[in-house]
């Protein structure tokens, strides 16, 4: 399944739309906002074109300005905040000033992002290292309960166009459905289908490395399926860069069929993919996800394999290699996975995503004040701390503030700023759909991005900072759409039938 091509009605249709907010703006908002808007949005086409233009031609650029891209990035959103105080001097309230604060401090977040990114995109199209000889790889998948899941899975493993030798180890951790059952039917016959008792992913998986001698071993989650040169690219990265201990593969969103799912599939795209790829450039992405990621096999066993210290094994697994001084790459290898379609269970999902980096955050915190860890120090993980301390506090301010403007009056100008700035967060988004070649109608829905989906993952994170207060260890696991009719023992919380789970599956 690839992402569906983009069609030239397509971007004529989104152009269409945001000519038409402009013209909305023009006769609802102020004419000095107007031209306000109309100004930003002609630097910030500036500024991405001359990007674009220099970096499409590295070859003529002296690596002393290899960090041209940051130099902007800082620049543009230096000049936006300068436009935007001069422009506002006279009107700002001390909430109209929190509030614009907010937005900025949450526009700055992804803006430092894309452009490097897009950087990153260049430089690799310069950059193609295949190996003379394709190594061996090991497929590993973890399965608990995946009936429906685990069998379309293989088959597309077994699809897949990688040079070398693959080999696949499934491991069915005590599922109470068919899932061994289905594994054996799809899998080959020189694969390998274990059944242990349920122990939680990370012992999933380190069962799978008993099982294997590949130099290099690929993770894939059982629900959810590979491009067919998703491992060719993944181990590509591993002839570019020596110091390489794993690679991350490229998530996307299968089921785009709801408002649910269409605004995740950005938020993958914006929030996610975008952040790998600007990680990559200096090598310290932070997660290298369970659906697919790439691993050479004599740094698991550097580090320790997977740990069941946190729900998020994957994350934990990370910042160890990171630790551990190797540098961890982000490639252009596509997955899809299915995202949940209830805002019930993407709650129960971010849910304990937010546990789990919150208990690794917890347990490499170290990290935070020791040097010596360099990048990984420096910016890799206050960047996740910032994104799981401040912009959700901004964001419950940024909430609290629209409700008390409902009594206080202040909404005309409250609304002006929000309008602003969802402008400049669609300009980052359509940049950010380019650079993964992704469907540009997605930008329909950035304004969820700072309002709306952004509180509700807000109030998410802090849900699971008050249960990882209060110790709980309750496993809170989403429905499955293809199994939702079905009975699974659960007392419709999302909890097992015995109030706590050991299952620890991200």
């Amino acid at each position: 399944m690839r992402v569906r091509d983009q069609i030239p009605g397509e971007i004529l249709a989104v152009i269409c739309v945001i000519a038409a907010l402009f013209v909305v703006f023009g006769v609802v908002l102020p004419r000095g906002l107007v031209v306000l808007l109309v100004g930003v949005g002609a630097m910030a086409l500036i500024y991405f074109s001359g990007v674009a233009y220099l970096l499409s031609r590295p070859g003529w650029i002296p690596p002393s300005m290899e960090k041209l891209p940051i130099v902007l990035g800082l620049l543009f959103p230096a000049l936006v905040v300068g436009v935007l105080v001069y422009s506002y001097r006279s009107l700002l309230t001390p909430a109209a000033a929190v509030f614009a604060l907010g937005l900025l401090f949450v526009f700055l977040y992804y803006w430092l992002v894309v452009p490097l990114a897009l950087f990153q995109t260049f430089r690799r199209r310069n950059f193609r290292d295949d190996p003379e000889e394709w190594p061996a790889i090991a497929v590993v998948v973890p399965a608990y309960n995946e009936e429906g899941y685990v069998g379309d899975c293989i088959d597309s493993i077994r699809a897949t166009t990688y040079p070398g030798p693959t080999s696949i180890t499934v491991v069915d951790d005590g599922s109470t459905d068919d899932t061994y059952a289905e594994a054996r039917a799809h899998a080959p016959e020189d694969a390998t289908v274990i059944r242990t008792e349920n122990r939680g992913k990370h012992a999933a998986l380190n069962t799978a490395l008993e099982h294997t001698t590949a130099p290099y071993i690929v993770s894939v989650d059982a629900d959810s399926h590979v491009d067919a040169d998703a491992f060719s690219q993944l181990i590509r990265r591993f002839f570019s860069y020596d110091d390489a201990g794993a690679v991350a593969g490229n998530i996307k969103v299968a089921n785009r069929d709801s408002l649910v799912t269409s605004v995740q599939a950005l938020e993958y795209i914006m929030g996610i993919n975008t952040f790998r790829r600007a990680f990559d450039l200096v090598g310290t992405v932070t997660v290298v996800p369970g659906s697919l990621g790439a691993f050479r096999r004599d740094v698991l066993d550097d580090v320790g394999g997977y740990s069941g210290d946190t729900v998020t094994e994957d994350f934990d697994l990370t910042i160890d290699i990171l630790r551990h001084g190797y540098s961890i790459r982000a490639s252009t290898g596509i997955v899809y996975t299915e995202a949940p379609d209830t805002w019930r269970d993407l709650a129960l999902q971010r849910r304990r995503w937010f546990h789990g980096n919150l208990q690794t955050l917890l347990k490499h915190r170290a990290v935070f004040t020791d040097s010596r860890y360099g990048l990984l120090h420096r910016v890799a993980l206050p960047y996740v701390f910032l994104s799981m301390s401040v912009l959700p506090l901004l964001g419950v301010a940024i909430l609290g503030l629209i409700l008390l403007s409902l009594f206080t009056g202040g909404v005309g100008l409250l609304l002006q700023l929000a309008i602003f700035f969802v402008v400049l967060q669609v300009l980052l988004a359509v940049l950010a759909i380019q650079i993964e070649g992704e469907d540009l109608r997605l930008a329909l829905f950035t304004p969820l991005t700072l309002f709306g989906y952004k509180q509700f993952l807000d109030g998410v994170l802090l849900w699971s900072l008050w249960a990882l207060v209060r110790g709980e260890r309750t496993w809170l696991r989403p429905a499955r759409i293809r199994q939702r009719d079905k009975s699974d023992g659960s007392d419709g919380n999302g909890r097992t039938e015995h109030g706590e789970s050991s299952r620890r599956e991200p």
